[in-house]
C-alpha cells in the first residue's frame, strides 16, 4: 500500500537524491525467495505430498489448511510488531526481520519437499503430520516476515510516488523471473529422466529426487538473491527513541475554519457494509485463483491423464497469459469502470470452465484453455484489488487493517476449501482410482466456473447498492447533519475515478501468490 509522499529531509530548498539503479535492483531481489517458494508451494505441494509420497488426500488437504492459517495469523500480529521493533542494532528493522524471515525459510523449506526422515512403509500417516507441521509453521512465519519487512522498507528508502511505483516494478519483475523459473526448472528436471524412458510418463515415487532437486535449488538461489539484497540495500537505523509513535492529538491545536473530515479507525470499518461487500467479492477473486493453480497440475496428470511434463508446462502458460493480460488492465478499465471490467474476467473464467465441461479429453488445445484462465484469472485478481484501493481511499492510516483482515479471510476460506475438496475425494485408497478422473475434472469446473457465479452475485450486489463508506463515531459534521460526513465510492460504480489515482502496489503483482 503506497504512503503519501514525504518531505525530503534536505528542508524545502533541496531534492533528495534519486536512489541508483544498483539499490533498486539489490531491493528488488529481497522477494525473489519468496516468489520462487510461493510459486512452487501452490503449485506442486498437494501433487507431490498425494502423487509422489503416497500419502492421503486428507493429510496433504491438512498440511496446506495449516500452512494457510499459519500464514492467516502471522500476517497481521508480525506487522504490528514490525512496526514497533528497533531491529537489531545499527542493522535496521526491517532488515533485521527481513533476515530472520528468509533464515527461517531457508532452513525449513527444503524439507517440506523431502520425504519423511525415519518414517518407513509401515509408519502411520498421522506421524507423518506432525513430521511436516514444524516445518511448514516455520516457513509460513518466516514467508511473512519476508514479506512484510521488505514492502516496509518502499517508503522508507524513496519518497516520492513516483520512485515508489518504480520499485514496485523492479519487484513485480522479479516476481516474474521467480515464477518463470521454477516451471523452467521443473520442466527441465522432469525431462532430464532419459535414462528409463518409461519413467517419465506419470508421477511416482520415483519422482522424489526431482521435487528435492527443485527445492534445493529455489533455496540455494533464493539465498543468492538474498544476500545481493542485504549487502547493496541500506537502511536507516531506528533508535528506540525514535520509533514512530501512534497516531495522538496534535502539540498544537487550531480553530478549525469547518469541521474536518473524520478518519476511520481499525474497528470503524466492521460497522461499514461496504467493507463486507467488497471482501466477499476478494475473497471469491482469490478462490478462482489459488484453487485452480493448486488443482490444475492434479486435472492435467489423473484427469486428462498427459505426461507429466504437462505440470511444469501450462501453469508456465497461466503466468505468462496473465502478465501480458495485466498489461490491458488500466486502458480498460479507463474506459469501461472497474465493475465492467471485472465481468469481463468472470465471462473469460466461464469460457474457460464450459471448455473444460464440454471437453473430457485434451491434448494441444489445453494450451489455449489454460491462456483463457491466466487472463481471465489476471484481470479479476487486478480489479478485485483496485477495488479494495478504492474502498480504503484517504484512509490509509487504517489501510494495513483492511488489507490484513482480507488476506487473514482469503487465506482461511483457501485452506477451508482445500480440505473440503481432499475430504470428498472418492477414491477410498492413496492411488487414483478411475472415479478419480471425473472427481478433478468437476473440481476444475466448480472452482473456476462456479465460484466465478458466486461472484457474479458479488458483483451485481456491488453495481445495484453502491459502495458507500460512513464513518458511525460521532463527529461534528454529523451533529450538524453535514452531508460531506459520508464518504462516496463513485469510482466503483461510475467508473469517473482515473485509474492511475487508485493504483496500489498489489496491482502490480497480479499473479503472486501469498501466501
Amino acid at each position: 500500500m503506497a504512503e503519501p509522499p514525504r518531505r525530503s529531509s534536505l528542508g524545502a530548498g533541496g531534492s533528495a537524491a534519486a536512489l541508483p539503479l544498483r539499490a533498486r535492483l539489490s531491493f528488488a531481489a529481497g522477494h525473489f525467495l519468496n516468489d520462487l517458494c510461493a510459486s512452487l508451494w501452490f503449485t506442486y505441494l498437494l501433487l507431490y505430498l498425494h502423487a509422489v509420497l503416497g500419502y492421503s488426500h486428507r493429510l496433504a488437504g491438512g498440511l496446506l489448511l495449516a500452512g494457510q492459517v499459519a500464514d492467516g495469523l502471522c500476517t497481521p500480529l508480525l506487522g504490528y510488531e514490525a512496526d514497533r521493533s528497533a531491529g537489531c542494532g545499527r542493522y535496521g528493522r526491517r532488515k533485521s526481520w527481513h533476515l530472520a524471515g528468509t533464515t527461517c525459510v531457508l532452513v525449513s523449506f527444503p524439507f517440506i519437499f523431502s520425504p519423511c526422515l525415519g518414517c518407513k512403509e509401515n509408519t502411520p500417516q498421522w506421524a507423518a503430520f506432525i513430521y511436516y507441521l514444524p516445518f511448514i509453521v516455520i516457513f509460513q512465519f518466516g514467508w511473512a516476515a519476508t514479506q512484510i519487512s521488505h514492502l516496509s522498507l518502499i517508503p522508507e528508502l524513496v519518497t516520492s510516488d513516483h520512485e515508489k511505483v518504480e520499485l514496485t516494478a523492479f519487484r513485480y519483475a522479479f516476481t516474474v523471473m521467480a515464477n518463470i523459473t521454477v516451471y523452467g526448472l521443473a520442466w527441465l528436471l522432469l525431462n532430464l529422466q532419459v535414462d528409463r524412458p518409461e519413467r517419465t510418463e506419470h508421477l511416482g515415487i520415483q519422482d522424489v529426487p526431482v521435487f528435492r532437486n527443485l527445492s534445493l535449488i529455489v533455496v540455494g538461489l533464493g539465498a543468492v538473491f538474498s544476500l545481493i539484497f542485504h549487502l547493496g540495500t541500506k537502511e536507516k537505523p531506528y533508535p528506540l527513541g525514535s520509533l514512530p509513535q501512534p497516531e495522538s492529538t496534535p502539540l498544537l491545536q487550531k480553530e478549525p475554519t469547518r469541521c474536518p473530515r473524520p478518519l476511520l479507525a481499525w474497528k470503524d470499518w466492521l460497522l461499514e457494509p461496504a467493507f463486507y461487500q467488497v471482501a466477499v467479492l476478494y475473497m471469491a477473486t482469490r478462490l478462482i485463483v489459488n484453487l485452480s493453480q493448486t488443482y490444475i497440475a492434479m486435472y492435467l496428470t489423473n484427469s486428462l491423464l498427459l505426461p507429466k511434463k504437462y505440470i511444469a508446462t501450462i501453469p508456465l502458460v497461466l503466468y505468462v497469459s496473465g502478465f501480458l493480460s495485466s498489461f490491458l488492465m488500466k486502458p480498460v478499465n479507463k474506459w469501461i469502470g472497474r465493475n465492467l471490467t471485472y465481468f469481463v474476467g468472470i465471462l473469460v473464467i466461464l469460457a474457460f470452465a464450459s471448455w473444460v465441461t464440454l471437453t473430457r479429453t485434451m491434448g494441444a488445445e489445453i494450451y489455449g484453455a489454460a491462456a483463457l484462465l491466466g487472463a481471465g484469472s489476471a484481470t479479476i485478481l487486478v480489479t478485485s484489488l483496485s477495488m479494495t484501493a478504492d474502498l480504503i481511499g484517504t484512509n490509509t492510516h487504517s489501510g494495513a487493517f483492511v488489507y490484513g483482515a482480507m488476506s487473514f479471510t482469503d487465506k482461511m476460506a483457501n485452506g477451508l476449501a482445500v480440505m473440503a475438496i481432499q475430504n470428498l475425494h472418492p477414491c477410498p485408497t492413496e492411488l487414483c482410482c478411475p472415479a478419480c478422473i471425473s472427481f478433478y475434472h468437476w473440481v476444475m469446473v466448480l472452482v473456476t466456473g462456479g465460484i466465478a457465479m458466486a461472484a457474479t452475485v458479488s458483483l451485481c450486489c456491488i453495481m445495484i447498492w453502491p459502495i458507500r463508506v460512513r464513518f458511525h463515531g460521532p463527529g461534528c459534521g454529523r451533529l450538524r447533519g453535514d452531508p460531506h460526513d459520508d464518504v462516496s465510492l463513485q469510482g466503483l460504480n461510475e467508473a469517473r475515478i482515473p485509474y492511475d489515482e487508485t493504483e496500489s502496489v498489489e496491482e502490480r503483482s497480479p499473479n503472486s501468490t501469498v501466501n
